[in-house]
């Protein structure tokens, strides 16, 4: 029976700093090899002049893909000092948020929501971060903008804890046809987690994305 021993995962950064130090291994190695082949050629029969062109190229395309390698890694690193800058910049701005996430933070989450167009019926359901249904209530049917603050209580009266939570907003018209709604919530940036690759913004106890930002503005 062959055993056969599992693949190892390198982390990103690492992965990439062993590519390029066996990249610059294989540098020195065929600078070696020309320099010793140049040395050590029959005089009578000389290396032939393509295949010597060749291999020269060959050294230069080598050198090449190392100076990129180096000048990409520097790209990166100056992109992600600039994106952590701009994102230190949102400390203490109220952020408005649009996928529908918001954070509840001692026994309150409050979020806005808005109908199209007039509906029949509206229902509001509350998500956890793992996308059961903790709590649902009827929604407002007016058409236009709707604030609604949950306590963290779900249907037992159960004080759920504090995390990040997703309304969903569903409303129809009498004639049963969808009404189109958006759900949003607004916090203040209180830090900024640049532990990972990119910075996140945190309201409270939940992360987001630069991109998940849909408005700033001053309090």
């Amino acid at each position: 029976m062959t055993t056969v021993a599992p693949a190892t995962t390198l982390p990103p950064a690492a992965a990439q700093s062993a590519a390029q130090t066996q990249l610059a291994g294989n540098f020195d190695t065929f600078l070696k090899l020309l320099t010793t082949q140049l040395q050590h050629q029959d005089p009578l029969s000389p290396m032939d002049t393509n295949q010597f062109t060749q291999q020269l190229v060959a050294f230069s395309q080598v050198e090449q893909q190392i100076n990129t390698n180096n000048s990409l890694k520097t790209l990166i690193n100056q992109g992600s000092s600039q994106t952590g800058a701009y994102a230190v910049s949102y400390l203490g701005k109220a952020v408005t948020v649009t996928n529908g996430n918001a954070p509840l933070t001692a026994g309150s989450a409050t979020w806005n929501y808005n109908l199209g167009t007039q509906s029949a019926q509206t229902a509001l359901t509350v998500t956890d971060a793992s996308g059961n249904v903790v709590f649902s209530a009827p929604g407002e049917t007016a058409a236009g903008s709707h604030d609604f603050s949950w306590d963290g209580k779900n249907a037992n009266g159960t004080q759920l804890p504090d995390g990040v939570y997703t309304l969903h907003v569903t409303a129809a018209t009498s004639a049963g046809t969808d009404v189109t709604s958006a759900v949003s919530s607004k916090g203040v940036v209180g830090a900024v987690d640049m532990t990972g690759g990119t910075p996140k913004l945190l309201i409270g106890s939940m992360a987001i994305s630069l991109s998940d930002v849909a408005g700033v503005s001053a309090i």
